[in-house]
């Protein structure tokens, strides 16, 4: 059973919740979780990203650089069909391109999952996924590449509606802090 939500007048809504914040904030895995709680759609806007380019986000950026990037991931941001009810889970560095934040903010509600420099070093040093960015980095020059990316970040991170520590997140308390909890 899917959740209905309703607007003051009783009408059903639908509803697009993007969750933003730095790589390895869990946005992929609570957002999963949230979409499965809800019984809403998930989509993970970097694998868009990768079907519309032919490859991985990592040689996407090899062959065309960071700039293109972004071109091609506002693109794919503001014109994908999205499903009635979804969650989706945006690059971290999609808030920060142009009028992205904007655009979510007036498209959905937005979640900033939030997490110290420290706590993200030590979930990304033991990820495997290849993340152009920090490919090369380990211990505490991980931990400096982070602090500045966020002190950079931030100012559009901290746009959003909804600014919550990503540490210990469960789908039922995000649903909560979104006033989306489901109906029982």
């Amino acid at each position: 059973m899917r959740i209905n939500l309703l607007n003051k007048k009783g009408e059903e809504k639908f509803m697009k919740v993007f969750l933003i914040g730095f790589m390895g904030s869990g946005k992929t895995t609570i957002g999963k979780k949230l979409a499965n709680y809800l019984k809403f759609d998930f989509i993970d806007l970097d694998k868009f990203i990768e079907a519309k380019a032919g490859m991985s986000i990592a040689d996407y950026f090899a062959a065309h650089g960071e700039e293109e990037f972004r071109k091609m991931e506002q693109e794919v941001l503001k014109n994908t069909h999205y499903p009635e009810n979804v969650i989706i889970a945006t690059g971290g560095g999609t808030p920060t391109y142009d009028d992205n934040m904007d655009w979510m903010n007036e498209n959905g509600k937005v979640a900033y999952l939030s997490l110290s420099p420290k706590a993200l070093a030590s979930r990304l040093e033991h990820s495997t996924t290849d993340r152009p960015l920090i490919r090369d980095l380990k211990g505490e020059a991980l931990v400096d590449f982070i602090t500045g990316k966020l002190k950079e970040r931030e100012p559009f991170y901290n746009q959003s509606k909804c600014v919550i520590s990503a540490s210990d997140l469960t789908a039922e308390r995000l649903a909560f802090y979104l006033n989306l909890s489901y109906p029982v």
